[in-house]
Parts: structure tokens; sequence; C-alpha cells
């Protein structure tokens, strides 16, 4: 496993990272038992992983919960929790800036453990992420001042978003929505590494897309029945032509994580994690180094035949 910075208070992070909405009780993918959720974070640990993403709705709490349990009696000195507010354990939405310390509260019990990394904002409406309108970032500095978080920031999708939030805050972290598929946030990752702001990324397999198992016939009663039969076959279309870029000799999905850190800004990507199985091959996404030909070739395949298309997530 390799390690990058993070926030300057903090210890460098894995390239990998696990995104703990999979640990959670009725996450809305495998419903996971806490025994296996847990013992999905010690196989984590194994492999190298320091960086934790969380939130108060993954499972309605269990998702900390049962992460929690995993690392209390680890060395937290060396281990980085990221969670977030707004999206309550109740499953209801409440981005008020009154809430912010009692979530902050409830996260902390439920992850056993005194302060967090980083708390972000849970993809709230864009203009939540104007620090000249908003009290909610003068409340997350009195926070790191009182040791409860060490850095803050937001989880967003877009660059409008990502340049608002740099511009009028003192932000230090991002987790941004950033795949082949969906590039838009690129714009802004030299402005966050030139502001010192670090980059967690965010559905990198494009909630299963760049795994490689779907196709025009796939169909969805999980979270992503969102999209439609049009959205579906688009798709599709979409990855098939992926492959023919990348080659069909490399591994389509540890290709999409490695192309997420081919970016010197970007600090950790955190790819969805169901079982050891797929863990482990995420985590070999570390290893694979995409040439500059190939990430010019990805990034000219988004701006012409993905970017006009306006994906839905």
């Amino acid at each position: 496993m390799k390690y990058k910075k993070y926030t300057n208070n903090s210890v460098n992070v894995s390239e990998i990272g696990l995104g703990a909405w999979q640990l959670g009780h009725n996450s809305g993918w495998k419903n996971m038992t806490e025994k296996e959720a847990i013992d999905l974070v010690y196989k984590s640990l194994d492999y190298g992983i320091n960086f934790f993403d969380t939130a108060p709705n993954y499972g309605h709490g269990t998702g900390e919960e049962r992460l929690g349990k995993a690392l209390k009696n680890m060395d937290r000195s060396k281990i980085v929790i990221n969670t977030k507010f707004g999206h309550t354990h109740t499953g209801k939405l409440n981005f008020s800036s009154d809430y912010i310390k009692e979530s902050l509260e409830e996260s902390l019990r439920r992850l056993q453990t005194d302060y967090v990394d980083s708390l972000i904002i849970h993809n709230p409406p864009s203009a939540y992420f104007d620090g000249n309108k908003n009290d909610h970032y003068m409340i997350l500095e009195k926070l790191v001042e009182e040791g409860k978080i060490k850095a803050y920031g937001a989880s967003l999708d877009t660059y409008e978003d990502m340049k608002l939030l740099m511009d009028t805050t003192h932000a230090r972290v991002m987790e941004v929505f950033f795949n082949i598929l969906h590039q838009d946030t690129l714009r802004g990752f030299e402005k966050a590494k030139s502001n010192d702001v670090a980059i967690i990324v965010k559905i990198p397999l494009d909630s299963g897309w760049l795994f490689g198992k779907y196709d025009a016939e796939s169909r969805f009663t999980d979270v992503r029945s969102r999209w439609s039969k049009e959205d579906i076959v688009t798709r599709a279309d979409l990855v098939n032509k992926v492959r023919s870029v990348i080659g069909t000799e490399k591994n389509l999905s540890q290709t999409a994580i490695a192309f997420c850190l081919a970016y010197d800004a970007v600090s950790t990507v955190i790819p969805g994690n169901t079982t050891a199985g797929q863990l482990a091959d995420n985590v070999k996404s570390a290893d694979i180094s995409l040439s500059k030909n190939l990430i010019e070739k990805l990034e000219n395949f988004y701006e012409t035949e993905v970017k006009m298309l306006n994906l839905p997530w």
C-alpha cells in the first residue's frame, strides 16, 4: 500500500480507503452481518488501509457503530476517520448549523472515539457551500479548536461547488464525485492542490458500472433503480467504449481506480466493497500505473463522448 498526504495534522492516508456505506445494516446493497462488517474492516487493516469513510445514515447508524467496534483497540493515531453530517441516522435530512455539534457527538459515540480526522457536510444543496452566507464554517472552526475534529469540508459533485467552497471557506477536505464517466470535478483538482485541500474520490466505479458486470439488460432494485432503461442502455454502451479505449487485456475496475489515483491532488479513493474478494481486487489497483497517453485518451473520451450526455448519478 502507498500513502499520500491528507491534512497537515493527520498521518498520511492509504491510496485505497474503505468506504463504509456497505458496512451498515440494510445499507441498500448487500445486507452484511455485524461479524462480516467487522471482518472486512480487519481485512482492510491487513492490506494497510488506514482511511475509513463513514456517515450517520449508513445503515441508520450501524455503519459507524460497526466501524467503531472494529477499530476500538487499534492505535487511533494511525487511523484516519472521515464522517459527515446532514443525512441523519434516522434517514432524514438536517443541514442546520444548529445540528452540527449534536450530529458529531452522536457519531463520536457510535465510533467510540474522542475525535474524527475530518467532518464534512454530506452533499447539501449548493447554497450551503458559500462560507459568506452560512455560519456552518464558523461552528466547524470552533470544533477544530476544541479538538473534536482535525479538519472539515464537504462531499460534493461538481466543479462549481468545489470552487465556491474553496473560495469562501477554509475547508481542507473535499469528497468529490469523480470517475472515467464523470470528470467535471477534475477542473478543480489543481486549485485544490494549490490550496492544500485534500481530495477523497467517491464513486470511482460509477456505482458498479466500471466494475464491468452490468450490461444493457441489467435491472436494479436497490438505490440504483433511479436509472431508466435508457440510462442503462447509455451507460452500457459507454462502458463498452471505455473497454475499447483501455484495451481488453486490462482489468476494467482496477484501471478505473488507477485512473483516479493518477492525479497528484487525490489523497485517497474509496471504492465500495461487499466481499473480501472485491477488497483484494480494489487494493491491487494501487499497484497499477497508467501511461500519460492512456490518461489523456480517457480524458478526451469524456470530453468528446460523455460530457454532453449529462449522465445522471
